[in-house]
C-alpha cells in the first residue's frame, strides 16, 4: 500500500489533483477562523472557553468545523447544501417534474444542480438569520453575559451585513466543494464534510483527557473508534450480487448479447443519509422551544424529554433511523425501472421471469437487505452514544454520525484514488 501511495504522487495527473484537492481543504478551513463583521472574536472566545457544546447546536457546529460558534464567515459550513439536497431528492416523490429531471439523464441532473443552489441560499438566509437571532438574545452562548457581548454594535445595518456574509460564505463553500468535483480526487462536499469533521477530534481528546480518569476515557474512546471503524469498512463494502444474462439478438448483421453481469446491491444503500435526517428532525423542535418562553410548559416538556441524551430523544432517533433508511432506499432504488430496463435490453436474472416477477423478486430482496442495514445504522449510531454517556462524557465529538461520515468518506476516496492508479497500470491502494 505504501508502493502505490507514493506511485499516487509520482503520476503527474494524479499528483496535480490531490495537491489542488488539499489546496482547496486548507482554504476552507482559515475561512472557518474569519469573523464575520460585527462580531467581537474576543468576546466569542471567552464565552466559548465556558460553554459546555452538548446541545441542540452541535451537528450544525460539527459539519462547519466549529465555524458556527465562532461566527466566522463560514459559520454555516455545509448544512444549507446537505438540507438543499436531501430536499430536492425528497421533492421526487410529491413533484413529478423533479422525477422526469432525474429520468432526462446529465442535462436533467444540470436542473436538479441549479434548484439545489437556490434552495442552498434561500436555507443559508434562513439559517444565518436565526443564528444571529440566538446570537443577540444570549441564546447561543449561554455564558455570554451583558459584559462579553458578541455583537458590540447591534445595529440594523450590522445585522444585514452579517446575514449577507453568512450567506455568501454559504455559496463560497458549495463552490469550492464543486471545484474539487471538477479538478480534483472525490466528492467536494463529502471531503468538506470531513475536513470539517476531523479538524476538531484531537481538540475533543484532549478535552476528554482533561477530565477525571481521563486517559482511560480516551483509551476507551479510541478503542471504541476502531472498533466502529472495521464494522463500518466492513459493512460498507459488502453487497449482494443478483447475476443478470443478456440473450443473444441481431441487429442488422450484427450480433449483440450473451453477456453476464451483475446488480450490486449494498447492504447499507441509504449511506449516512437517515442518521444526519433523523438528527435535524428531531433538532427542529428544540429550536423552536428556544424562542418560546422557558415558562410554557411545552417549552420545559420540549426541553426536558427531547435534549440529546434523554432516553426519550434515543429512543425517538432510533426509530427515525429506520424509518428514513427504508424511505431513502425506496426512492433511490426502483425495482420496477430496472425491470423494464432489463426487459427492454433482453435482460433477465436465472430462473426469474422477466417483467414483473423480476420487479418483485427484486422488491423482496431488496427489503431483506435494507432490514439489516437499517438494524446496522441504528447499532452505530447509538452504541457510540450510549458508551460515552456511561463514560460521563458530555461532548459526542465520535458518535455514530461521524464515524459514518469519516469512514465513508475516506473509502470512497480511497476507491477513485485506486481507480486513477489503475488507469495508469498501477496496482492500487485496495489491489488483492
Amino acid at each position: 500500500m505504501l508502493s502505490a501511495f507514493g506511485q499516487a504522487f509520482k503520476t503527474p495527473d494524479l499528483r496535480k489533483k490531490l495537491f489542488f484537492t488539499a489546496f482547496i481543504m486548507v482554504l476552507f478551513r482559515m475561512g472557518s477562523f474569519i469573523p464575520t463583521p460585527g462580531v467581537s472574536y474576543t468576546n466569542v472566545q471567552k464565552c466559548l472557553a465556558n460553554t459546555d457544546q452538548s446541545g441542540l447546536l452541535d451537528l450544525v457546529n460539527l459539519f462547519s468545523g466549529g465555524a458556527m460558534l465562532q461566527l466566522s464567515v463560514f459559520a454555516l459550513g455545509i448544512m444549507p447544501y446537505i438540507t438543499a439536497s436531501i430536499i430536492t431528492q425528497l421533492l421526487r416523490v410529491v413533484i413529478p417534474r423533479f422525477e422526469d429531471l432525474h429520468r432526462e439523464g446529465q442535462a436533467g441532473q444540470a436542473k436538479i444542480t441549479q434548484y439545489t443552489r437556490y434552495l442552498t441560499i434561500a436555507l443559508g438566509v434562513l439559517q444565518s438569520t436565526t443564528i444571529i437571532s440566538l446570537a443577540r438574545s444570549g441564546r447561543l452562548l449561554p455564558n455570554c453575559g451583558p459584559d462579553t457581548p458578541i455583537i458590540p454594535h447591534d445595529t440594523t445595518t450590522t445585522v444585514l451585513l452579517m446575514i449577507l456574509t453568512m450567506t455568501a460564505g454559504t455559496g463560497l463553500i458549495m463552490w469550492l466543494g464543486e471545484l474539487i468535483t471538477e479538478h480534483g480526487i472525490g466528492n467536494g462536499m463529502s471531503l468538506l464534510i470531513f475536513t470539517s469533521i476531523t479538524a476538531n477530534l484531537p481538540a475533543h481528546l484532549w478535552s476528554i483527557s482533561k477530565s477525571n480518569n481521563g486517559i482511560t476515557k480516551v483509551v476507551v474512546v479510541l478503542l471504541l473508534i476502531l472498533a466502529v471503524t472495521f464494522a463500518i469498512v466492513f459493512v460498507e463494502q459488502a453487497q449482494r450480487r443478483i447475476p443478470v444474462k443478456y440473450a443473444k439478438r441481431m441487429v442488422g448483421r450484427r450480433l449483440f448479447g450473451g453477456s453476464s453481469t451483475y446488480i450490486p446491491m449494498k447492504i447499507n444503500m441509504s449511506g449516512v443519509i437517515p442518521v444526519i435526517f433523523a438528527s435535524s428532525l428531531l433538532a427542529l423542535p428544540v429550536m423552536i422551544s428556544q424562542f418560546g418562553d422557558p415558562t410554557k410548559p411545552w417549552v420545559g416538556f420540549i426541553q426536558k424529554h427531547l435534549a440529546p441524551q434523554t432516553p426519550v430523544y434515543l429512543v425517538l432517533y432510533a426509530l427515525l433511523v429506520l424509518f428514513f433508511a427504508f424511505f431513502y432506499t425506496a426512492i433511490t432504488f426502483n425495482p420496477e425501472e430496472i425491470a423494464d430496463n432489463m426487459k427492454k435490453y433482453g435482460g433477465f436474472i436465472p430462473g426469474i421471469r422477466a417483467g414483473r416477477p423480476t420487479a418483485d423478486f427484486l422488491h423482496y430482496v431488496i427489503n431483506r437487505i435494507t432490514t439489516g442495514g437499517a438494524i446496522y445504522l441504528v447499532i452505530v449510531a447509538m452504541v457510540p452514544t450510549i458508551v460515552m454517556i456511561g463514560m460521563s462524557i458530555t461532548q459526542l465529538p465520535f458518535g455514530g454520525t461521524t464515524l459514518l461520515i469519516v469512514v465513508g468518506v475516506g473509502l470512497q476516496t480511497v476507491q477513485q484514488i485506486n481507480a486513477q492508479l489503475q488507469k495508469h497500470h498501477y496496482e492500487g491502494f485496495l489491489a488483492k
